[in-house]
């Protein structure tokens, strides 16, 4: 294809110096995944849940895509629908950014709020209702349970993470989402080489601001997670991510998301626990679609 689904992928690599000080011996990577066109890393599960669709037969023209989504993975499916020739309708919780949602608007998909109150599980509730009322009407990937969104990181993120790091890589950290990041990368890391530590990180609490994380305990569980992938799992406090995501703006220039926060939370306490070692995470998108959110306002005392 020559449409702008071609530059998903291939991200760079980004030295953090954050923690260097504190540190010195431990050397900590991202990957800046807003760098593709959807600005997210998302990006890459969408299209390969289309293009897993394309090549069965069970996306056509005549059929609109529908998923559940809390923003990013609704850009990208707005964005590689829009490109591709295909109708696309979201549900999205009510509360998602406002830059969120005017951004899948931009790209000319359709909508549905679901409770604000029920988060993610409740969007994943009302599309299933809505596509089983008209199931010839839709393609829906279900990204919570569809193995081409772990393949995608299988395929990419983490070939391309072993190929930026010359196979130095000694530890991985991925936030939980749909999982799909934290499953695929993992599953080839390990593959690769056994001993590579693999921390998985999701809200310490039910109850939390840290978008498109799921708090896997009391949330409805993806199909596509593999517990058996991660020697760990850590859960994140809210407030130190976005300290921590405020910090990194501030000092080196990467205006990152909640998740990202979360992620360098992760890689700060992993750097605090080992001497020496080669950490790296991914940075799911930029935080200037997290503007309206207050993520980058005062603090509060």
């Amino acid at each position: 294809m020559s449409d702008i689904t071609r530059l998903v992928g291939n991200t760079p690599l980004l030295r953090v110096r954050l923690f260097d000080r504190e540190f010195p011996r431990v050397e900590v990577y991202a990957k800046a995944e807003w760098f593709n066109p959807g600005g997210s890393v998302k990006d890459r599960a969408a299209l390969s849940m289309i293009k897993d669709g394309e090549k069965r037969g069970a996306l056509t023209r005549e059929k609109t895509i529908i998923d559940s989504t809390s923003g990013n993975t609704g850009i990208a499916y707005a964005l590689i629908g829009s490109a591709r020739g295909y109708r696309v309708k979201l549900v999205m919780p009510g509360n998602v950014s406002a830059e969120r949602k005017a951004l899948v608007s931009a790209y000319g998909a359709e909508i549905v709020y679901s409770d604000a109150g029920e988060g993610s599980d409740g969007a994943i509730r009302m599309v299933r209702d809505i596509v089983a009322a008209s199931p010839q009407e839709y393609f829906y990937p279900d990204q919570y349970s569809n193995p081409a969104n772990p393949r995608a990181h299988y395929e990419g993120t983490a070939v391309e993470i072993l190929e930026q790091t010359s196979g130095r890589i000694t530890h991985f950290v991925a936030g939980l989402g749909t999982t799909g990041t934290f499953v695929g990368t993992s599953r080839r890391l390990k593959e690769h080489n056994p001993s590579i530590v693999r921390i998985a990180v999701e809200p310490d609490d039910s109850f939390h601001g840290l978008e498109g994380l799921k708090h896997l305990p009391t949330a409805i569980v993806p199909k596509i997670w593999d517990e058996s992938l991660a020697d760990e799992i850590w859960g994140c406090p809210t407030e130190e991510a976005y300290d921590l995501a405020r910090a990194v703006a501030r000092s080196e220039g990467l205006l990152v998301g909640h998740s990202s926060g979360a992620a360098l939370w992760a890689a700060r306490r992993l750097a605090a626990s080992i001497e020496v070692g080669v950490v790296v995470t991914v940075f799911p998108d930029s935080g200037d679609r997290y503007l309206s959110s207050g993520l980058y306002g005062a603090k509060k005392s």
